[in-house]
């Protein structure tokens, strides 16, 4: 499992080189400065420990790691239905597996990434986006379990020693590199990596989390169930190249390969008995009900190729054939095929500091400062510049929008007309948004609705707001397969805003 984890700094003076890229992808028990996101994110309170007497021992590091993980998904997401039902949950694993003596504190995060993971002290973390995917407690128990079979056989104070290795190899390497061709990784890989479990590692938390769950009396085969629909869910993000940052979710750190289906099935029928095949789908579904689905747009979302922040009040639009990602540092934009890429993100430049000034003050290696030019954009003082590297050519703009100076950083393989307009075209896009527009601004939720009489997939599929692939997206939500149809009085979920 790889977890992935941010600070949200809005920083200046940074150089934008391969040294911050590398460090903080190899870095996870010290703070890496990222450039800056739009706000600092607030943590809130984590969900209870499992049961009074039993508390997790907090270390520094651990501490570290928490305010990192929360600052990096969005904080935390307060619902108490959620958190009563993963409470009782965890509470019925915990005595189920064979230290019922170890603590766990569960946090879920206000993230529409489909994640899980847990630190060496107990403390696991879930996404609302994987709690939305999962379509039964059973389900989301073998996440659970699965984590807690990472703590138990101390899989994860092992990647936590391997890290702390690769840390100070990678600091050696990157004290020696001043590449600025490495920024390209800089545009889109925003999000702290941790070393990685082992593939036995991971085969053997899912046969210990296959066992608490049966032991705990939930259905067994929830563990297939649901790494089918990671797949399934992965697959509808077909055509992303590997600059694409969407590997955050919970697919790139725990590959839900066919294997390891066929190994959850055939561990789950050594368990299958009466007792222990317990999905609670309608208490699960009348928990999620109503749950945020996909990006809160109090951070700012994206709808298609459009970017809006309506509690800052703008939007822009990215190039056709780009692929939109907020993540927790900074908005990213990858062209198909992976020849551009675009980064959107707030920095401090003082009020005196001309923007011109700013893109020559050295944050970024190769600027040639006799491209730089002032300009104006929709009523907005700006400045453009350009950088040049081996392998990448760069388009840098300013934009000061009322006290705060908004970055766009384009990056392309080859400089060309299409570069160029697509650069030109996004910046002019940048606007304030209308009074109507922020007012409209609602998160997508999850809405579990009764199947009525004539509705099909493909009918219900036509009531989702706001998501790709309808009918493809209702089936994976629901957990039906190609050829699966609904029956009258079925609960579904449906995406609604």
């Amino acid at each position: 499992m790889i977890e992935r984890a941010g600070r949200r700094e809005e920083g200046t003076g940074r150089r934008l080189s391969a040294a911050p890229a590398l460090v903080c992808a190899a870095l996870t028990l010290s703070a890496c400065g990222n450039v800056g996101r739009f706000e600092q994110a607030t943590p809130t309170a984590a969900v209870a420990p499992v049961k009074p007497n039993r508390v997790v021992q907090q270390t520094p590091t651990s501490e570290r790691e928490h305010e990192r993980i929360l600052s990096s998904y969005g904080g935390a997401y307060d619902d108490p239905k959620l958190e009563a039902l993963i409470s009782k949950t965890v509470e019925r694993l915990v005595a189920a597996s064979e230290r019922p003596d170890q603590a766990y504190k569960v946090t879920i995060l206000n993230s529409g990434a489909v994640n899980a993971f847990a630190l060496p002290t107990g403390q696991l973390y879930v996404t609302r986006g994987l709690i939305a995917l999962a379509s039964d407690t059973s389900e989301l128990s073998s996440v659970l379990s699965h984590e807690m079979a990472h703590v138990l056989a101390k899989h994860a104070a092992m990647r936590e020693d391997q890290a702390r290795q690769a840390a100070v190899v990678t600091r050696v390497v990157t004290d020696m590199s001043t590449d600025p061709d490495l920024t390209a990784l800089a545009l889109a890989k925003t999000k702290l990596t941790m070393a990685s479990f082992s593939r036995q590692q991971e085969f053997e938390a899912d046969g210990i989390g296959v066992g608490i769950a049966a032991r705990a009396h939930f259905d067994p085969y929830g563990a297939a169930r649901f790494l089918t629909a990671m797949e399934r869910n992965a697959a509808l993000k077909i055509g992303k190249t590997a600059l694409d940052p969407r590997a955050q979710d919970f697919t790139s750190s725990h590959p839900a390969t066919p294997e390891r289906i066929n190994n959850a099935q055939t561990t789950a029928r050594q368990y299958s008995s009466p007792e222990s095949n317990e999905r609670d789908r309608e208490t699960y579904l009348a928990a999620i009900d109503n749950i945020v689905y996909g990006e809160d747009p109090s951070e700012g979302f994206v709808r298609g190729r459009r970017f809006l922040h309506p509690k800052l009040g703008f939007t822009f639009t990215a190039p056709d054939n780009f692929t939109l990602d907020n993540t927790a540092q900074a908005v990213i934009g990858v062209r198909e095929g992976g020849s551009q890429a675009m980064r959107f993100d707030v920095v401090r430049v003082p009020a005196e500091q001309s923007l011109g000034d700013y893109l020559n003050s050295g944050w970024m290696e190769g600027v040639e400062k006799s491209s730089t030019e002032d300009l104006n954009i929709n009523g907005f003082p700006a400045a453009s510049a350009t950088a040049h590297g081996d392998q990448w050519q760069f388009k840098v703009y300013a934009l000061r929008f009322g006290s705060d100076v908004y970055r766009f950083i384009f990056a392309a393989k080859q400089k060309s007309t299409e570069s160029e307009r697509n650069a030109r075209e996004t910046v002019n896009s940048f606007r304030r948004l209308t009074l109507d527009e922020i007012q409209a601004a609602r998160p997508l939720r999850i809405k579990v609705i009764n199947v009525q009489p004539g509705d099909t997939v493909e009918s219900l599929s036509h009531r989702m707001s706001g998501v790709d692939h309808p009918s493809e997206r209702f089936r994976v939500l629901n957990g039906l397969d190609a050829h699966a149809q609904v029956k009258p009085r079925d609960r579904v979920k449906i995406v609604v805003d």
